[in-house]
């Protein structure tokens, strides 16, 4: 009998769909209201806005905002139509791609419309049957769908683990000496949930033992890393080691698309071989006049970057004397972890929305193992020390009331713990 298509999805909403009856609007699909920035609206109250990747503040910056508006007067948000290939193609794509190259270090560029589609068609792209793919266990979803596109085999190595990394390389080496094909490493500059820099320059110095080449999504990174905020890369004097940098213009950049760069004839490869831009509108006008503007501040104006910074340590600084176990960041992703159940995380965000005008966001199992709460916020170079101070008595009062069971009291009667179904 064959059953019906739609039968496993009423039954099973997935790991976090099954919350959705209790989370959706205010765990979950927020509304936060009004111009980006450290203080925004939700549910008609202002609060401190630690969630959103505006790290330089420039989503709502003034000299943004004018270039924006015109550059919408001029194109509207059609121009160019079709993909790159056939008739979206225009001399402005082409000077940001040169800018970009430039500003990352590398020989060429190509634009893409959509970075977590962009990425995946990069791993589609790059490898054949006979390649190996060797990525991070931690890998951004975007990575995971472009490895799983791979007909070839594929391994995972422990995260950040450059031991467990050159095991899974000797496999590779092993398997690629039978198909005849490459290895292909994937990892990240900034790993957006936990804030670690991935090991770029321990993963470059094993090219001197190993035959791989490796790709690196730094979406965190770019803007934010780097004496120039060129990236991890950057960051750790390894950027030329980097065969294929990508990086999204979803963070710093505060816009939409993404870029890829490497040497000119592997990005002349991706041009004629990238399934989501060969078969996809170009990025418009509008957002490439946009990213010429907002990389030009990136050069131009090394202060938003260095407020930003100043904001990071005044935050991660005030967390760690008071106790507060932030792990291992070394980015600007500060995570603040907490022991306690899916419900309790739930009334104590709900506690730091309502009754502290906090808002930030929260991460819990199947992301991280069971038990733990993860309080992530991305501290930005328009937040204050008014803020940051606010924000650090306010983890002091939740943490009580965490550690003296107050949360787990409320959440015995308001919440239906569903995390065992």
């Amino acid at each position: 009998m064959v059953k019906d298509l739609f039968e496993r999805i009423q039954k099973n909403k997935g790991p976090l769909g099954k919350w959705a009856s209790q989370a959706e609007g205010y765990y979950v699909f927020p509304k936060l209201e009004g111009p980006l920035s450290n203080r925004m609206q939700f549910h008609g109250k202002e609060v401190i806005n630690w969630s959103i990747n505006d790290y330089l503040g420039l989503a709502n910056h003034p000299e943004i905002r004018k270039v924006d508006a015109e550059a919408a007067a001029e194109y509207g948000s059609a121009y160019p139509m079709g993909a790159r290939m056939m008739s979206g193609h225009t001399t402005m794509h082409e000077q940001l791609e040169k800018e970009l190259a430039a500003f990352v270090q590398k020989e060429s560029a190509y634009l893409l419309n959509f970075g977590y589609q962009g990425m995946v068609s990069i791993i589609d792209a790059l490898v054949s049957k006979n390649d190996i793919i060797v990525y991070d266990v931690d890998s951004h979803a975007c990575i995971i769908d472009g490895v799983r596109l791979h007909m070839g085999k594929r391994f995972t190595y422990k995260h950040n683990d450059v031991e467990s990394l050159e095991k899974n390389l000797e496999r590779a080496v092993n398997m690629a000496e039978t198909t005849g094909g490459g290895i292909l490493v994937i990892t990240e500059g900034v790993f957006g949930m936990r804030g670690q820099q991935g090991k770029l320059k321990e993963i470059v110095a094993l090219k001197e033992k190993y035959n791989f080449r490796l790709l690196v999504d730094d979406a965190h990174g770019f803007g934010t890393l780097g004496k120039t905020g060129a990236g991890a890369g950057e960051e750790q004097g390894c950027q030329a080691g980097i065969d294929v940098y990508f990086s999204t213009f979803a963070k710093s950049m505060a816009s939409i698309g993404a870029f890829v760069a490497a040497d000119k004839d592997v990005i002349d490869f991706l041009k004629y071989n990238l399934r989501s831009q060969m078969f996809a509108k170009s990025l418009p006008m509008l957002l490439v006049k946009g990213a010429l503007k907002r990389l030009d501040m990136l050069r131009s104006m090394p202060e938003l970057k260095d407020k930003l910074w100043e904001n990071v340590n005044a935050l991660q600084n005030g967390l760690k004397e008071r106790g507060f176990n932030i792990g291992d960041t070394n980015t600007c992703v500060t995570p603040v972890y907490l022991e306690g159940s899916i419900p309790e995380a739930m009334v104590m965000v709900n506690d730091l929305r309502e009754n502290y005008s906090i808002f930030l966001s929260i991460v819990v199992y199947p992301v991280i193992p069971k038990g733990i709460i993860l309080l992530r916020m991305i501290p930005t170079a328009t937040h204050t020390i008014e803020d940051i101070n606010g924000t650090l008595s306010a983890y002091e009062a939740i943490r009580e009331k965490l550690e003296n069971g107050t949360y787990k009291k409320i959440a015995e009667q308001t919440t239906v713990d569903v995390s065992a179904e």
